[in-house]
């Protein structure tokens, strides 16, 4: 019961914080903040800031808050650099070519930021080697796969809200970004904002807490199998 209560709490202080965040941010309009959707709509991009800081502040107030706030806040600070650059390159190919090249691409600073915060954080949440490993595959391929599934509106909310919910059993880690995507799922929907790569690396990223938390040895090897298998297919169907 005690951590049905906690999941709770941790809910409403990540939606809070992000429903706060966001109608404070739209009092003022900014170009700098705005950006034309799919659709051909312009929409802001409160909203990534906004699940950013949300989840933060769920996140502190946990036990694995080291863990959280070093990989949530790699997401979102390497997310936001990207979402002002905006490099024309896609996928990991592109971005490694252009380092090996001497450039340093917004996707290579994600590449390596997220990656390396990513295995940091598993090295706090583990305790034996593989473990550590395993869990860092999973926080970074994790906060990937939810900026992968970022291209219509709610789509990368809704499956965090999909995701996470399973994890809500194993402990309140998953109500951090759960908390926050709802908040701004009506919104993202609505096409009135989007969470950008800021937002969706930051979701993605305390969902991948919350899934290398919950699991031992067996189930972190599988998700993390996955997440790279599902790297690799995206990989692929980028034109060439």
């Amino acid at each position: 019961m005690a951590d049905v209560m906690r999941g709770i709490r941790t809910f409403g202080v990540a939606g809070a914080v992000a429903r706060g965040v966001g109608a404070g941010l739209r009092t003022r309009r900014d170009e700098r903040f705005e950006r034309t959707n799919y659709a051909g709509r312009t929409v802001d991009l409160y909203a990534g800031p906004a699940v950013a800081l949300g989840s933060l502040a769920a996140a502190a107030t946990l036990r694995t808050r080291t863990a959280g706030l070093l990989a949530i806040g790699a997401g979102a600070l390497c997310g936001a650099y990207d979402d002002v650059r905006k490099d024309h390159r896609r996928g990991f190919r592109d971005h490694l070519g252009a380092l090996r090249g001497g450039e340093v691409t917004s996707g290579a600073v994600k590449l390596i930021g997220i990656g390396g915060a990513g295995l940091l954080a598993g090295a706090l949440l583990k305790e034996r080697p593989v473990d550590k490993v395993l869990a860092g595959v999973v926080v970074a391929g994790t906060a990937h796969l939810v900026n992968l599934l970022d291209v219509r509106p709610g789509r990368a909310t809704g499956a965090v809200l999909a995701l996470g919910a399973p994890g809500l059993l194993r402990g309140p880690e998953a109500a951090v970004p759960m908390g926050a995507a709802a908040a701004v799922l009506a919104d993202d929907l609505g096409e009135r904002t989007m969470i950008g790569d800021s937002g969706a690396h930051a979701l993605g990223a305390a969902l991948g807490v919350a899934i290398a938390t919950g699991n031992r040895r067996v189930g972190l090897a599988l998700h993390a199998a996955g997440l790279l298998a599902a790297a690799g297919w995206a990989e692929s169907r980028i034109p060439r």
